[in-house]
């Protein structure tokens, strides 16, 4: 079985966030411990699976697996499997491919450049009491907390500026006893001129994934919360992790479009 490992939210290779993607034979899903297994060997943040269905309102079911757990909602897997698709001759530069998933149809579209627009549900923020056993195992100093929704079931942090960001350490084995999925600490860009508006760093532990480098599914969640505060509907997003990326998004009511280019890095044979 051929696996493709593509850097999504990039244009270049050795950036963004890596995603193991396999396109399955035949129309139903293996085994979850076996697609749990493979996820694990490949030990990126996500593992997306995919095969064909012949239906009204999707052309793939999708699937995304961690080291640890399955997930409902990933975004750079979902990038990275539009690329292979793309790159594949399965779908048309244009012509927008429809995943049905755990939340809900999600869709994909190419344009002549290779930019990636994913079509998402949009996370539902609800406020929170601050923990303050989170927020000491983050390092951060945060007088608010919005859950994300089920679709990614994070907790959403502001903190004071993008230095505090970008020097987080934060006590893993802490954070993941405190969390269920993930937890996203996010500020306001210091100087939108360096071609950003809001930066961010998703931690995960408790499903496996210490610091994810770019996290598409949480921009479902900072794309309503920083248009709101920042008044304009169509932003980009810097995901300040050591490898780094952009993510630009567009809020549509209860959708969210996230777009990103990808690279192909490794391009093999699943053996077993």
């Amino acid at each position: 079985m051929r696996i493709r490992i593509v850097d999504a939210f990039t244009d270049r290779p050795f950036a963004g966030n890596p995603a193991g993607v396999l396109i399955l034979d035949g129309d139903a899903f293996p085994a979850d411990d076996w697609m749990q297994r493979v996820a694990a060997e490949v030990n990126l943040s996500e593992t997306a699976f995919l095969h064909r269905i012949d239906a009204a309102d999707a052309d793939w079911a999708l699937r995304w697996f961690t080291p640890e757990v399955e997930v409902a909602l990933c975004g750079h897997a979902t990038l990275g499997t539009a690329h292979v698709l793309h790159r594949a001759g399965l779908v048309e530069a244009g012509a927008p491919v429809r995943f049905r998933t755990r939340s809900g149809i999600l869709t994909a579209e190419v344009d002549g450049d290779g930019l990636i627009t994913l079509n998402f549900p949009t996370a539902p923020l609800s406020p929170q009491d601050v923990d303050p056993a989170l927020v000491a195992a983050l390092g951060i100093a945060a007088t608010t907390c919005h859950w994300t929704g089920p679709n990614t079931d994070d907790l959403l942090f502001e903190v004071a500026d993008e230095k505090t960001v970008r020097g987080l350490v934060p006590d893993l084995g802490a954070v993941a006893r405190l969390t269920r999925r993930g937890v996203i600490v996010t500020a306001r860009a210091d100087d939108p001129a360096a071609g950003y508006d809001f930066v961010s760093r998703f931690f995960g532990p408790a499903v496996g994934v210490d610091e994810d480098p770019v996290t598409g599914s949480a921009h479902t969640a900072l794309t309503p919360y920083w248009c709101e505060r920042l008044g304009r509907d169509e932003l980009t997003g810097y995901q300040a992790s050591s490898r780094g990326g952009l993510v630009r998004v567009v809020l549509r009511g209860d959708r969210v479009q996230l777009s990103g280019h990808a690279v192909t890095t490794i391009d093999g044979e699943l053996l077993v």
